[in-house]
C-alpha cells in the first residue's frame, strides 16, 4: 500500500495519478487543476459526463471542478463589492454565460494557468499542489479586480482525496471569498437504489433562473432513497461538522466540509447516473446580493478544505 505518484497523459492533456491502496485519483493541472478521475479497485467514482475533452474545449463540467471566484451563477453581468463596481464582459474575460444569460462557474473553468508548485508521494498519501497567481493575469483581474493568489492541493489517502484552496491577498485590498467545487459523485448502479443523507436545515426557494428569491423554508434531511428524485437546490444552513453521503450496493461516498464551507448545492438531474453535493464558501449570487459575503484582509489568509472518503459495501 505505498503511495506512488506518476506522470501519465488524458485525452491529450498531462496528468498526475496518486495512487494509495485501493484507491487512485487523476489530476489534470493545465485543464483548471480538476479531478478528472478517482477508481477504487479500477471502478470509476466520478460522474463523466463529457469528460476532459468536453471540459477542456466547452467548459462541461465532470469530476471535480473548481467554480471560482463565484460558484453557480451570478444574477447579471455587474456587482459591488467594498465600494468596487465590477463589470463582466465575456471579449476581456473568461466567462461563461448559462442558457439565460447569466455568468456561471466564475473565471477559472478549465484553465490553464495552473502551475505545479509540488507533487510528492510520503508514507501515508500523495499530493499535488498548483499555484496560480491570478493578480498577474489582466483578463482575470477584469472581471474579479482583487489581487491575490491561490493555492490548491488534492491530496489522496488509503481512506479517500482531500481538497483544499487557499486565497492569499497580494495587494491591499481584501478579497471577497464567494468560490466553491463541484463533485460529480457516482457510486455505481441503479440510482434509483441509492441511499442519500443530507444534512441540511433550511432550503431556499428559487426563482425561474435558480437565483435565490430571499425566502428559506426547513429542508429535509436525513437518509433516504434517491429514487427519481430531482436536485437543483440551494441549501444556506446545513448542520455543524457536515457529512453528506450517497451509497450503492458496490460503495458509500462521504463529503465532509469544513467550516469554511457553511452552505452547500445539490444537484442530480432527471436520469443522471450522478449526484453533487457541491461545499459553497458563500450563498449563491453573493457577490451582487451580499448575503454572507466574507472578506479576506490584506496579510491574511482564507482555505476551504473538503474531504471525500470511499468505503466498501
Amino acid at each position: 500500500m505505498t503511495p506512488t505518484l506518476r506522470q501519465s497523459a488524458l485525452a491529450g492533456s498531462p496528468t498526475i495519478e496518486l495512487s494509495v491502496g485501493e484507491l487512485t485519483a487523476t489530476i489534470v493541472p493545465s485543464v483548471g487543476m480538476v479531478v478528472a478521475s478517482l477508481t477504487r479497485c479500477g471502478t470509476e467514482l466520478l460522474g463523466q459526463r463529457g469528460g476532459l475533452t468536453a471540459y477542456r474545449e466547452r467548459g462541461s463540467s465532470f469530476g471535480i471542478p473548481l467554480l471560482y471566484p463565484w460558484a453557480n451563477r451570478l444574477g447579471g453581468l455587474d456587482y459591488v463589492v467594498d465600494s468596487t463596481r465590477v463589470t463582466l464582459d465575456p471579449a476581456t474575460s473568461p466567462i461563461r454565460l448559462d442558457e439565460s444569460g447569466l455568468p456561471i462557474h466564475g473565471l477559472l473553468t478549465a484553465s490553464p494557468l495552473w502551475q505545479v508548485e509540488h507533487a510528492e508521494a510520503d508514507e501515508v498519501g500523495a499530493e499535488v499542489v498548483s499555484i496560480l497567481a491570478f493578480d498577474e493575469h489582466p483578463e482575470l483581474l477584469c472581471g474579479f479586480p482583487f489581487p491575490h493568489a491561490l493555492a490548491l492541493t488534492h491530496r489522496l489517502d488509503a481512506g479517500g482525496l482531500q481538497t483544499s484552496l487557499t486565497v492569499m491577498p497580494t495587494a491591499d485590498t481584501p478579497v471577497p471569498i464567494s468560490f466553491g467545487f463541484h463533485p460529480y459523485l457516482a457510486p455505481g448502479g441503479d440510482r434509483s437504489a441509492w441511499t442519500v443523507d443530507l444534512p441540511v436545515v433550511t432550503r431556499a426557494l428559487l426563482d425561474a433562473v435558480g437565483l435565490p428569491r430571499g425566502e428559506v423554508g426547513p429542508a429535509e434531511s436525513g437518509p433516504r432513497e434517491l429514487g427519481s428524485t430531482v436536485f437543483d437546490d440551494f441549501y444556506p444552513t446545513i448542520e455543524p461538522d457536515p457529512i453528506f453521503t450517497v451509497s450503492s450496493s458496490a460503495c458509500t461516498l462521504e463529503i465532509a466540509f469544513d467550516a469554511a464551507y457553511p452552505h452547500a448545492q445539490v444537484y442530480s438531474p432527471v436520469d443522471a447516473d450522478f449526484i453533487c453535493f457541491e461545499p459553497m464558501t458563500a450563498p449563491v449570487n453573493a457577490l451582487r446580493s451580499g448575503d454572507d459575503l466574507r472578506l479576506v484582509a490584506p496579510g491574511d489568509v482564507f482555505t476551504a478544505t473538503f474531504r471525500i472518503d470511499v468505503t466498501g459495501a
